[in-house]
C-alpha cells in the first residue's frame, strides 16, 4: 500500500519516513502523526492518513487525538514540577494534602506510592457510570472513601484510569486549580501546543475519530470473560462507565462528553507535535520553556514498580518511576534513562535526556500486542541520533 506522506524531515533523518510509511500497511482507515524534537528544534514532522474514516476527513499537521495513558506522563510532569518548587513531597502522605484520603486505612499512602501505582486503588470497588466519571468530585470522593484492594506495601497494580484522579486531586489540593487548568497554564499555553486535559467544545470537531483493531477487541473480550472480581478489567471499564474497548463508534473516548471531562488517567487530547514538544521541554529548553530540572528527573525516574503485579499477568512487564513509564521490555524507547508514557492503542510520548530528544507518535487506529508501529519507528530513529 502506498500512502501520501506529508511533512518535513531534517537531513539525515530520512530513514524514519520509510518506517512511518510502513506503519500504515494494511490499515487503510488509519491516521497518524509523528514528531521528533532534538535540542529544542523540530527534526521530524510527519502526518498521513485519515482523521475520520467515516467522512474521509484527512489527518493534518494539527489533528489532535486522544492519547490515553500518555496523559499519565503529562500529569507526572506536573507533579514533578511541584516537587521541584517545594510544594509537593514524594515521601509525604497523600492525606497531608488531601485529608479525606486517609479513610479506610490509607493514611500512610505516600504521594510517591500513589504515582507508582502502589496505592491499592487500581479499580473502584463500586461500579461507576458515565455520569459518575464526568463528575470530578464524585469520583475523587469515592476513591478517598475506598478501602485499598491490597495491603499497602505488598506490591503494585496498574491504575489505568484511577491514577489520574488520585494524582490530579493531589495537584488540585496543592495548586487550587483543576488538573486541566494547571496543565494549560504550566505547559500547553507557554509552549503554544494543541494539548488539553478536557477538550474545549470549540475544538471538538478537530479531534480524530478512533477505531479499534480486531485483535485488540478480541483481547478485551477474552479479559471480559474472566470471572469476577476481575480487577485489571474493571480498571479499564470502571464498571459500566466505558466500553470494554474504551471506544465504540460514538461512545467512550469517541464521545465529546467524555473528551470534555478532565479524565487525567487517559483522557488527554494532543497532537504529535504537542507531545514531542512537551517532552523535549522536560530535558532541554524548548520554545523558551524548561519544565523540570535534572535533579528532579533523576529522582522521579528511579524505579519504583516493576515485574509481576499483585494480580499476576504475563511478561513483558513495564517499569515505573514516580508516575513516569521507564524504558523496559514492554516499552522500548531509544535508550535506558528515557522516560515518558505510552497509551492504549499505540500512542507514545517520551524524553531522552542524554540526546535531548522529545518524541510523539499519535494514531487513531488502536492496536493491541501485535502493534509494532512505534517500535519500528524508534528502531529506525535510534542509529540516527
Amino acid at each position: 500500500m502506498s500512502i501520501a506522506m506529508n511533512g518535513t524531515v531534517a537531513p539525515g533523518f530520512e530513514p524514519v519516513v520509510q518506517a512511518f510509511e510502513q506503519a500504515f500497511e494494511g490499515h487503510p482507515a488509519m491516521g497518524a502523526g509523528l514528531h521528533v524534537v532534538k535540542d529544542g528544534e523540530s527534526v521530524i514532522n510527519l502526518w498521513a492518513g485519515v482523521a475520520d474514516a467515516r467522512t474521509g476527513r484527512p489527518w493534518t499537521e494539527q489533528t489532535p487525538s486522544v492519547v490515553f495513558s500518555c496523559t499519565k506522563g503529562l500529569v507526572s510532569i506536573m507533579a514533578a514540577r511541584l516537587v521541584q518548587e517545594g510544594r509537593l513531597d514524594y515521601d509525604a502522605p497523600v492525606a497531608g494534602y488531601w485529608p479525606e484520603f486517609a479513610a479506610a486505612g490509607k493514611g500512610q499512602v505516600t504521594v510517591g506510592q500513589a504515582l507508582a501505582h502502589q496505592a491499592g486503588l487500581s479499580a473502584p470497588r463500586a461500579d461507576l457510570t458515565e455520569d459518575d466519571i464526568v463528575d470530578w468530585d464524585r469520583v475523587v470522593t469515592a476513591l478517598a472513601e475506598q478501602e485499598p484492594l491490597w495491603p499497602l506495601g505488598t506490591g503494585y497494580a496498574y491504575h489505568a484510569l484511577t491514577h489520574g484522579w488520585v494524582v490530579g486531586e493531589i495537584i488540585r489540593r496543592v495548586t487550587g486549580q483543576s488538573v486541566g487548568s494547571y496543565f494549560r497554564g504550566l505547559i500547553a499555553d507557554p509552549l503554544g501546543v494543541n494539548a488539553w486535559i478536557g477538550l474545549p467544545a470549540d475544538r471538538a470537531d478537530e479531534a480524530a475519530h478512533l477505531q479499534v483493531s480486531d485483535p485488540l477487541s478480541a483481547l478485551w473480550a477474552e479479559e471480559a470473560a474472566k470471572p469476577a472480581p476481575n480487577w485489571p478489567y474493571k480498571a479499564m471499564t470502571l464498571g459500566t462507565a466505558l466500553p470494554a474497548d474504551l471506544v465504540s463508534a460514538d461512545e467512550g473516548f469517541n464521545k465529546q462528553r467524555i473528551r470534555a471531562a478532565e479524565i487525567p488517567g487517559a483522557g488527554g487530547i494532543a497532537t504529535a507535535e504537542a507531545l514531542a514538544t512537551i517532552w523535549s521541554a522536560t530535558v532541554t529548553p524548548t520554545r523558551g520553556v524548561r519544565l523540570i530540572d535534572d535533579g528532579v528527573i533523576a529522582r522521579a525516574t528511579r524505579t519504583q514498580s516493576q515485574g509481576v503485579s499483585v494480580f499476576g499477568g504475563a511478561p513483558p512487564y513495564s517499569r515505573w518511576g514516580y508516575g513516569f513509564q521507564l524504558d523496559s521490555a514492554a516499552r522500548r524507547y531509544l535508550a535506558e534513562g528515557n522516560f515518558g508514557h505510552d497509551g492504549a492503542g499505540g500512542q507514545v510520548g517520551f524524553a531522552d535526556p542524554e540526546r535531548r530528544i522529545g518524541f510523539g507518535f499519535v494514531t487513531n487506529w488502536m492496536m493491541g500486542p501485535e502493534d509494532q508501529r512505534a517500535t519500528q519507528i524508534l528502531d529506525a530513529l535510534r542509529p540516527l541520533v
